[in-house]
């Protein structure tokens, strides 16, 4: 999904009005948001975060110094991990270390919804969608993550719901 997409998403997601303008620039599609009064914003991150601020959903951005820090990671780990990396094996690679590191967690930041939950289910819905029900089971955190966030109100909108079965078909799939 195109950045542009993902950021109109989110838009709808904090019920902004629509109508900002975006566009890409060069090789890697780097999106960009024109504003009316000041200058361009690019990158991914950055025009997420000036959304979350503009619909007072500063919560969205973590409550305390260290959560904040937390969601900057997720929003980078988004950018330069998951962007742009589109083969089988890469995927894997992630979905693995992103499965043990929600192994005790509910959301990226700990026990809080934040916009790095948000941007990394968008990145991710690409890969989730194709996965299969065994690939689904070997990673149950991801797979857990996944369904949470994609209930979550007004974040899947359009997109395909992805199904998880809830009974394990293996006993031993590890």
């Amino acid at each position: 999904m195109a950045a542009a997409a993902e950021l109109k998403l989110l838009e709808r997601s904090l019920g902004l009005r629509p109508g900002n303008k975006y566009s890409a620039q060069g090789e890697r599609q780097i999106p960009v948001l024109q504003t009316n009064n000041g200058p361009s914003l690019m990158g991914l991150a950055t025009i997420a975060t000036h959304l979350v601020k503009q619909a007072n959903k500063e919560h969205l951005l973590g409550s305390t110094a260290e959560e904040k820090a937390i969601v900057q990671q997720w929003l980078e780990y988004r950018t330069t991990q998951v962007d742009g990396h589109s083969s089988k094996e890469d995927i894997h690679t992630l979905l693995k270390d992103l499965n043990s590191y929600l192994e005790d967690k509910v959301y990226l930041a700990g026990y809080n919804f934040t916009l790095a939950d948000i941007l990394l289910y968008y990145g991710l819905h690409r890969f989730i969608v194709d996965l299969t029900v065994q690939e689904k089971e070997k990673y149950l955190n991801v797979s857990r993550w996944f369904c949470h966030i994609q209930h979550y109100p007004d974040i899947r909108q359009h997109l395909s719901s992805v199904v998880f079965i809830k009974n394990r078909l293996y006993a031993n799939s590890h």
